[in-house]
C-alpha cells in the first residue's frame, strides 16, 4: 500500500511539475534567449513547483502528527511518533518529489529559443 501511495504521490506532483513547465516554455525561451545562466533557469522552472512540494509537505506531516492515535492502532505493534520511521517517510518523500519535479525541469533547459518563436 505504501509503494502505491508513493507511485500517486509521485505521478501527481511529476504532472503538476510537468504542466508548470509547460506553459512557462515560451518564459524560459525567452530567458535562454537573453542569456540567463543554467542555475537562474532552474530556480524559475523549479520554483514553483518546490514550493508547492515544501507546503504539502508540510500540511501532511502535521496532519500525521495529529492523526497519530488513528494510526497507532492502524499499524501493529508500531509507535506513531518513532523518529527513525518519521526521518525515513521525510527522506524518501523528498527524494522523491525532488525527483519527479526535476525531470520536467531538465526539459526546460533543452529548449531552443529559436524553435519556440518559430511556433507561434
Amino acid at each position: 500500500m505504501g509503494v502505491l501511495a508513493a507511485m500517486l504521490a509521485v505521478t501527481g506532483i511529476f504532472g503538476m511539475a510537468l504542466y508548470s513547465v509547460s506553459h512557462r516554455m515560451k518564459e524560459l525561451g525567452i530567458r535562454v534567449a537573453l542569456g540567463a545562466r543554467r542555475a537562474e533557469l532552474m530556480q524559475a522552472a523549479l520554483g514553483r513547483p518546490l514550493a508547492l512540494l515544501l507546503v504539502g509537505s508540510t500540511l501532511g506531516m502535521t496532519l500525521g502528527m495529529f492523526a497519530t492515535q488513528l494510526l497507532g492502532r492502524v499499524v501493529y505493534e508500531a509507535n506513531p511518533r518513532d523518529p527513525l520511521v518519521l526521518l525515513g517517510v521525510v527522506a524518501t518523500m523528498a527524494l522523491l518529489g525532488l525527483t519527479a519535479t526535476w525531470i520536467p525541469a531538465r526539459r526546460a533547459l533543452e529548449i531552443d529559443p529559436s524553435r519556440l518563436m518559430r511556433e507561434e
